[in-house]
């Protein structure tokens, strides 16, 4: 079962956490959230999934920038959420998805009890010209039925930006 909007905003505070919230971002089964202003791309052409890939920041001015085809941008949500009893979902906006952009490629799914930002993998299909604070994508909250671990992996928890690949990590485990 997916939270309708006006229940989403009914748990906002308790079993949802959006910062900042404003209402103006409800819909009728989810919330809208904003691109932030910053942007990480990858600085090496062959990407090691064994190893910390090198990034650099890109801050998106107020007058906008053009993305390129072919670049992975990783960026992040503006909103910081957390989620009680329910699975986060991310989406991206149709009004986006219309102009060729993707904000993820395959990491729209969140777990019960994530807590922090969200990292968004865009690509475009054509140059496009985006801008901080635009209403990228959109939240939205599955009930969970039987008995669940909250998520609480040290990868990517409690973020305060934009998370790179940590998947290196995992074969530091051994895994």
């Amino acid at each position: 079962m997916i939270l309708s909007g006006l229940e989403i905003k009914n748990r906002i505070g308790n079993e949802i956490i959006i910062e900042p919230f404003e209402e103006k971002y409800v819909n009728p089964n989810s919330y809208n959230l904003r691109l932030h202003n910053e942007l990480l791309v990858y600085e090496d052409n062959i990407l090691d999934m064994k190893k910390p890939n090198k990034t650099r920041s890109i801050i998106i001015p107020e007058e906008g920038l053009v993305l390129e085809p072919g670049r992975l941008y990783l960026g992040r949500t503006l909103e910081y959420t957390k989620t009680e009893n329910y699975v986060p979902m991310l989406e991206g906006r149709s009004s986006i998805g219309r102009l060729g952009l993707y904000i993820h490629v395959t990491a729209g799914f969140g777990d019960v009890g994530f807590s922090g930002y969200w990292t968004l993998e865009i690509q475009c299909v054509h140059p496009i010209k985006i801008y901080p604070g635009v209403e990228i994508c959109q939240i939205y909250y599955h009930s969970i039925e039987g008995e669940y671990e909250k998520y609480c992996s040290g990868k990517y928890q409690n973020n305060t930006g934009i998370q790179p690949s940590l998947l290196y990590k995992d074969f530091e485990k051994g895994d």
